[in-house]
């Protein structure tokens, strides 16, 4: 059985084919089209037709990929650019009825759930309880459990994108008065997951997501290049200098740093400000890379709970027809490309 899903993400839109034989997903395939949504839609404001039509294109090529590599159509779902768009309802029929596809906008704790899972298979039983980090563009999402899928999982508003659009448009490189008040936004609302965390004292800490990878790059951990199972770590004490480093440069010489690419080089402070200050006030000294996350937890679902799983979350999470919705003020029609 050969499976595939697709995530519409901030800046890219990723396709994995993946063998299912043996009960793990084993990637054949993988492909991605950067639209960087980011920059062409405001965090939590409307899509345009411009927007939606870059996004139908990218699902329609990325369909007609999955078949050719014999997978089945993919489990398509978007992340919080389009979870917190309010005419998410038209993005997603303008794209069933130019692609075909159906694209889901799961809840942010239904996408820390499934990274949760993609971690666990990853590190396996010996890394015990465990406490996942996870930065994206529009959020932050934390879970916590001891077995395969967590006790407690929550999704915030503190994407990396979405803190740099409310506090660091300003100067470059922004003012400490700017940095100041971004930090007091984080820990504001992560007091309450925190002191949760903290509670339950975690044996083990991974983080997931291109933003983390690029922070412990950044702080001297292995390049891509060494492949998926080079042990990676991010220490907060590293990143706590990393922080204070990107919030001395402009986003232009950001890009000099190790790890620090052109297109994120603007909401790395954001990034690093969220990752350490989520990693000081949990009590997390240390933290692992993963390089599976929620499109392998999606597959490792697919794979062990069987098609109907998917049809049943996401039953109400697509829209078959629908006219407006959630007080969307854009009307989408979008050829078929």
């Amino acid at each position: 059985m050969r499976v595939s899903v697709l995530d519409v993400g901030s800046r890219t839109v990723r396709l994995v084919v993946a063998d299912a034989a043996g009960g793990a997903p084993l990637p054949v395939h993988t492909e991605k089209w950067k639209l960087r949504l980011c920059e062409r839609v405001v965090p939590g404001g409307p899509f345009g037709e411009d927007a939606v039509r870059h996004l139908v294109r990218a699902v329609d090529e990325a369909a007609v990929t999955a078949a050719r590599w014999g997978a089945e159509p993919p489990l398509a779902f978007a992340t919080a650019v389009v979870r917190d768009a309010p005419n998410r309802l038209d993005v997603l029929n303008a794209v069933r009825a130019s692609t075909g596809v159906k694209l889901a906008t799961l809840p942010g704790e239904l996408e820390a759930e499934l990274t949760f899972l993609g971690a666990r298979r990853w590190l396996g039983w010996q890394a015990g309880s465990l406490v996942l980090l996870d930065i994206g563009g529009g959020s932050l999402e934390v879970a916590f459990g001891r077995g395969r899928l967590p006790d407690f999982a929550v999704s915030l508003p503190l994407g990396a994108n979405r803190l740099t659009h409310e506090f660091l448009l300003g100067a470059d490189p922004p003012s400490p008065q700017e940095v100041k008040a971004l930090r007091r936004r984080v820990r504001h609302q992560l007091r309450d997951v925190a002191a949760r965390i903290r509670w339950e004292g975690p044996r083990t800490a991974v983080a997931t997501s291109r933003t983390f990878q690029q922070l412990a790059r950044l702080t001297g951990a292995a390049p891509g290049r060494h492949g998926p199972f080079a042990p990676r770590h991010l220490e907060r004490s590293a990143l706590r200098r990393a922080k204070d480093r990107l919030a001395r440069l402009p986003a232009a010489e950001r890009v000099r740093l190790p790890g620090i690419s052109a297109p994120r080089a603007g909401q790395s402070l954001a990034g690093a400000v969220v990752g350490h200050t989520a990693m000081k006030l949990m009590g997390i000294a240390s933290a692992d890379l993963c390089p599976w996350a929620v499109r392998e937890g999606i597959l490792l679902r697919r794979i062990e709970d069987g098609a109907q799983w998917w049809d049943d979350v996401t039953a109400g999470l697509t829209d078959a027809g629908a006219g407006r919705g959630h007080g969307g003020t854009v009307s989408l029609r979008v050829a078929s490309s």
